[in-house]
């Protein structure tokens, strides 16, 4: 019985701590096989956005932008999405419902970005053809704050201070020309920044090829700026040393489209569509989680449900991606 006593402790320990191990990295690395689907009311298409208001069980949402110009709110399974608000004073339901025609954009809208405040729960939108616009808690009608932009596709809000950080990806093209055939993308995209107390709006970087969405970090610190069509990151410093400047962060092997924080301080979530431009044969969409110093720390495939489309934000909310893409009817959940 001496003899036997080690051997039934070892062949018991040894499953236990493999399994002890397997779980902390599910958790850790977890690769959020689970699937479902935020379907959007029949017809309507593009869910680029997923956006959030509130923490915890006062939480609502996700938000999202969609092709006919509204901003739709998530209600649950039971009511699904309803609307919430839009961007044009020009909008009918009538006209715009359901519609995917982009020549209806001067008249509809298209949003395409979203972000709270989570103080004063003010909602920014980022719309391709009426600029930078901010809606109130209960919705409806948004209003213009700047407009005169060509393509403007992203936007974040500076938690500390209060400026909103702006993608416009050409001075040229608009979003009717980036859907045409022969279509060939510029380099006049710029990262600006607006600045709510004087309503001015600064130019930081320039001559960027194409947009995406920029990321503030949550010290306020710097901003992570995507180059859709030069497959890279670039990080613009607000505070230091390097405060005004800007450096490469990381080069892809994808097309980046917006970033957003991640629930883990200094971390954020990239949505890259490879071989979307240029356009390959076959487009795999996946979600990058990166550090500050462009780490990569995790690397998630959504080619299986979003096969061959690209994918235009992952939103991090309570443990779930929350998957959005102007291709698809539905926003996609991913959880482990």
């Amino acid at each position: 019985m001496a003899n036997d006593h080690p051997k039934m402790v070892a062949s018991f320990s040894y499953p236990f701590v493999a399994f002890v191990f397997v779980l902390c990295m599910s958790i850790t690395n977890g690769q959020y096989a689970n699937f479902n689907k935020l379907e959007l009311p029949q017809g309507v298409s593009g869910p680029e956005s997923a956006a959030f208001r509130g923490v915890l069980v006062f939480s609502e949402g996700p938000f999202t932008t969609v092709t006919d110009g509204r901003i739709l709110k998530w209600q649950g399974p039971n009511v699904g999405f309803v609307d919430f608000a839009y961007t044009s004073p020009q909008r009918t339901k009538q006209f715009c419902d359901g519609n995917t025609d982009s020549e209806k954009g001067p008249i509809c809208g298209r949003p395409l970005a979203l972000s709270f405040h989570p103080v004063t729960g003010l909602l920014y939108i980022a719309d391709a053809f009426f600029g930078l616009l901010v809606v109130g808690p209960q919705g409806g009608l948004a209003t213009q704050l700047v407009g005169g932009f060509k393509f403007l596709t992203g936007l974040d809000i500076d938690l500390l201070r209060g400026d909103i950080y702006l993608s416009d990806s050409s001075l040229v093209y608009d979003i009717r020309n980036a859907t045409q055939p022969g279509f060939t993308p510029d380099s006049t995209g710029r990262f600006l920044r607006y600045n709510p107390h004087n309503r001015q709006v600064t130019t930081l970087l320039s001559g960027l090829f194409g947009g995406g969405g920029p990321a503030v970090s949550k010290d306020g610190t710097f901003v992570l700026v995507a180059e859709l069509l030069r497959k890279r990151i670039s990080k613009y410093w607000l505070v230091g040393s390097k405060a005004n400047t800007a450096e490469v962060l990381l080069d892809l092997d994808g097309n980046p489209n917006k970033i957003k924080r991640a629930e883990r301080k200094g971390e954020f979530w990239v949505a890259v569509s490879v071989g979307n431009q240029p356009r390959a044969p076959l487009v795999v969409p996946r979600g990058i989680r990166i550090n500050s110093d462009g780490v990569v720390l995790q690397t998630v495939s959504f080619a299986t449900q979003f096969f061959n489309k690209s994918i235009s934000i992952v939103q991090e909310r309570d443990g779930k991606l929350y998957v959005g893409s102007r291709n698809t009817t539905s926003i996609g959940v991913y959880s482990n």
